[in-house]
């Protein structure tokens, strides 16, 4: 049953290359809606929800060319955050009560992560036990893959298509000299290695790299690594591998892990290239050069996938579809139909089987002995970084010698 009132929609959690087209999906549903009046953003999250930072959105897009700008806009246009609710209602969930009752919100859609649906499953759940009706409901998103209950998260595709590209370019940089080199490519992703995984759609003929892939599923063993790069060496002159930032020995200990923590108690990573980049300048000798893409790989919009920003603005428009026909504590997700052709449905997901859930690698898709990723894998990413227009793969192609 569809109830009248007003909405509020944030963002929360590390930007992507496709969070605003999931803004501009759902403000562009919601404005179709006769059961939605004022649709309002908060600015910075939950933490605008309490300072009422609220926008109001209708009077910023107006015509089909703002949408179309904020679809195409990096980052987050309404900011961000990374708050973490009490695990038990306390005075900031009466504030936020409070100014939802005030504002007159009906309908709240939060877009973000693992931690962001972690809000979302508290708030429902409070509302509901507060005997308010008010419908909650999670938009996915992050470049890291990691999220239960979907098939992959919206600005994944828009990140593997930047990382496969920066990897095929850092191969034509490293070929154009006779001397051996190491080139480590540090890739985001703490306990998943989906993006790192993405690097190896660079390879194509005439490119073989990277030549090794080191992803967190697989437990570091420094003389397996070493042996490996020994191997390689006999065949090839410059080699380049990528690094997830969270890979880890077999103890579970991170290979690069700083002391400092967020604010959802998780240890601060950065420095796995450089840590490997000292181990074979002093094991193997050769020229090394750690390579840390940092936040590039999460906001390039000049890389973006079309495939992903239609998917990321899609499932915006679905979850408010969803909050229109009475779901709350829920998260929108896709689901796949095949890999050739690439079809998917729109569906959801309980709250409860998403909310601080990690979604890994599976283990059969990685060879771990050897440091690489399996065919099955490779399936399944390539869709993710294409147009649905191509033919090709969704990089740009280079002449080889």
């Amino acid at each position: 049953m569809s109830i009248r009132g007003n909405m509020l929609i944030a963002q929360s959690g590390g930007p992507t290359a496709a969070i605003n087209a999931s803004l501009a999906g759902a403000v562009g549903q919601a404005m179709k809606c006769p059961e939605i009046e004022k649709i309002y953003g908060a600015k910075n999250g939950v933490e605008g929800i309490l300072r009422e930072n609220l926008v109001d959105l209708r009077p910023l897009l107006r015509s089909e060319e703002d949408f179309t700008r904020l679809k195409a806009t990096p980052a987050m246009a309404l900011g961000s955050c990374r708050k973490r609710l009490a695990e038990k209602p306390d005075q900031e969930y009466e504030a936020l009560r409070e100014i939802f009752h005030r504002f007159g919100i009906r309908y709240f859609f939060y877009i973000g992560g693992n931690d962001s649906m972690d809000a979302v499953k508290k708030l429902s759940a409070y509302f509901k036990a507060c005997g308010d009706e008010i419908r909650i409901v999670g938009i996915p998103k992050t470049i890291d893959n990691d999220m239960a209950c979907t098939d992959h998260t919206p600005g994944f595709g828009s990140a593997a298509r930047y990382i496969a590209t920066s990897m095929a370019e850092i191969a034509c940089d490293s070929a154009i000299y006779t001397p051996d080199s190491l080139t480590l490519v540090e890739i985001m992703g703490r306990n998943a290695g989906w993006l790192t995984a993405a690097a190896a759609l660079a390879r194509r003929p005439g490119c073989t790299a990277p030549q090794l892939i080191c992803m967190p599923e697989a437990p570091f063993d420094e003389e397996s690594f070493l042996r490996r790069v020994r191997e390689l060496q006999a065949k090839e002159n410059h080699l380049i591998i990528a690094v997830s930032e969270g890979i880890r020995y077999e103890d579970g200990t991170y290979v690069a892990a700083q002391s400092k923590l967020d604010a959802f108690g998780h240890r601060q990573l950065s420095g796995a290239a450089h840590t490997l980049g000292r181990l074979l300048l002093e094991k193997i000798g050769c020229k090394v050069r750690p390579i840390e893409l940092n936040v590039l790989q999460r906001a390039a919009a000049h890389l973006s996938s079309e495939t992903d920003l239609e998917e990321a603005s899609r499932i915006g428009a679905e979850a408010v579809s969803l909050g229109i026909a009475g779901k709350t504590g829920v998260m929108a997700t896709f689901e796949r139909i095949s890999d050739q052709p690439y079809l998917l449905r729109y569906s959801y997901a309980e709250i409860d089987k998403v909310a601080n859930v990690e979604k890994t690698v599976p283990v059969e898709w990685i060879d771990g002995e050897h440091m690489d990723i399996r065919p099955e894998l490779i399936r399944y990413l390539s869709p993710l970084i294409q147009s649905p227009s191509q033919k090709e793969p969704g990089l740009p192609t280079y002449f080889m010698v």
